[in-house]
């Protein structure tokens, strides 16, 4: 049984690692270079907390099924603090589209297809406050963590102490020494390059999405209503040179997200403007319901985030841990690109998988073989569909650029890929358990994909590919203006 523990960063994957892990009765503590949360409600943390550390605070969270389930097993009460903080629950039976309700009965399983609608302001205030109040879990505030230290021992090299600066005299410093030690600092982690500058080296995979998105905030006009799910034209898409997407929040407020390839300059530099980025999204069908004059006022300016890469940390190679009684989490660990909003999720799933990993053995090199075993297994699944997915981004967005024509097959293997990726959208356009399956994997209920390994679904799928592409491909005909029009559009605005 480990006896303590220290965290580096109170975000949302390390403090729920700190509740699985004081659930076993560990010591915790929690190390946090941003100050803590203002007092106040979660709205009004949402404009006042500076959250330096965390750059993705203020743009928008999908809390998907996987997270949701996490809590509702291991932390039912938080859940309650959520909803009592204006979350809501959007179960899967709100998603389904009218013409396939006809189709829909309750399956087992479908219970766990549901997503918690807030900002991440409320999730990291409710958890922060819920946190502060278990016996065995403190949070500093009043240090933070500028280096760590290691030592060789018998078994291999082994973290000995975090170095500490206090934050109000850079000159008064000290050591706080665990039995284990957790990275959760996110995508800013400093930890490799500690490391490295020890002489212990953590191979590390990264890859450029390419892109970057722009942020929005909005609330509704007093006596408006949150447009329709169905009413409309899909509020999320993909027009090629751009995606789009609204995520509603709570007590009104929702946000639109425009993410463009790093290429599209004029793009960029629209969308950094207030008037442009909401003329922009008015010029879109799906977005012309929320952000109509009428209907919604912005509470944020436009606001970007960049360096979308993924990043995959391999901390044991040749089955050698490279340290020991040291491990990362989420984004420290696995970082995916946050357009598909997956990162909170894994987080959690993360500190769960850690909490149990700890508790089956006392021996380090057991414990970080364990844990890259099960990081591997069921978070690399995650990562590599994640980077498919901007692949594919990449390609296409070049592809209009160039004015291309992207499903143009060079190939019989290229073709089978675009036909089988038609058929799949159709059916699951048309099917409630085609839909079904695609829900548990944008859920992450289950492995990325594992829903086409069902014999009924694969039956679907082909039987929509012998319908020909052409009828198929309607199901992914999104509206919206085309590259050109866009760009004529940007250069009638004012400036």
């Amino acid at each position: 049984m480990v006896q303590s523990v220290a965290i580096v960063g109170a975000g949302i994957a390390g403090m729920c690692t700190a509740l699985a892990l004081a659930k076993q009765g560990a010591k915790v503590t929690i190390f946090e270079r941003d100050i803590p949360p203002p007092s106040g409600n979660a709205n009004e943390a949402f404009f006042a907390w500076q959250r330096r550390g965390a750059a993705q605070f203020r743009h928008p969270h999908a809390f998907l099924g996987l997270m949701c389930s996490l809590l509702e097993q291991h932390h039912p009460e938080l859940l309650e603090d959520f909803f009592a903080a204006g979350a809501r629950k959007m179960a899967f039976a709100d998603i389904v589209p009218p013409h396939l309700m006809a189709q829909y009965r309750h399956e087992p399983g479908d219970e766990n297809l549901w997503m918690l609608l807030c900002r991440r302001a409320t999730i990291e205030t409710v958890l922060r406050r819920h946190t502060e109040t278990v016996g065995n879990i403190a949070i500093h505030n009043a240090t933070y963590v500028t280096g760590v230290n290691t030592e060789m021992r018998t078994d291999g090299n082994h973290v000995s102490g975090l170095q500490l600066t206090d934050r109000h005299n850079q000159n008064a410093q000290s050591t706080f020494s665990a039995d284990v030690y957790i990275d959760a600092s996110g995508r800013a982690s400093k930890f490799c390059r500690w490391f490295n500058e020890q002489g212990i080296d953590i191979q590390e995979r990264r890859d450029d999405a390419e892109i970057v998105y722009y942020t929005r905030h909005y609330r509704l006009k007093e006596g408006v209503e949150e447009p329709a799910r169905h009413e409309n034209e899909p509020a999320a898409g993909d027009l090629g040179y751009m995606k789009y997407g609204v995520f509603p929040g709570e007590g009104g407020h929702f946000a639109v997200i425009i993410c463009v390839p790093n290429a599209e300059k004029e793009l960029r530099t629209a969308i950094k403007n207030g008037s442009q980025f909401d003329a922009i999204c008015r010029s879109i069908p799906g977005l012309t319901p929320w952000v109509a004059q009428d209907c919604a006022e912005a509470t944020t300016d436009s606001f970007g985030i960049g360096d979308i890469q993924a990043v995959w940390r391999n901390f044991v190679q040749d089955d050698k841990p490279a340290v020991l009684d040291f491990f990362a989490v989420g984004d420290s660990s696995a970082r995916t690109n946050p357009l598909y909003g997956r990162g909170c999720s894994v987080g959690i799933l993360h500190g769960q998988i850690l909490s149990e990993v700890l508790a089956s053995s006392g021996d380090s090199t057991t414990r970080a073989l364990r844990f890259a075993q099960r990081t591997k297994e069921q978070i690399g699944p995650i990562f590599d569909a994640s980077l498919t997915e901007d692949k594919n981004g990449i390609k296409r967005a070049r592809a209009v650029m160039l004015g291309k024509e992207r499903n143009q097959a060079s190939s019989a293997k290229k073709w089978f890929t675009l036909a089988f990726g038609d058929a799949l959208a159709a059916a699951a356009n048309e099917k409630i358990h085609v839909f079904r399956g695609m829900m548990r994997t944008v859920n992450l209920i289950e492995k990325p994909g594992d829903f086409l390994k069902e014999k009924h679904v694969k039956r679907t799928v082909l039987r929509y590919m012998l319908r020909g592409r052409k009828r198929n491909s309607q199901a992914r005909v999104q509206r919206g203006p085309d590259r050109d029009t866009m760009l004529k559009h940007i250069e009638s605005m004012p400036s």
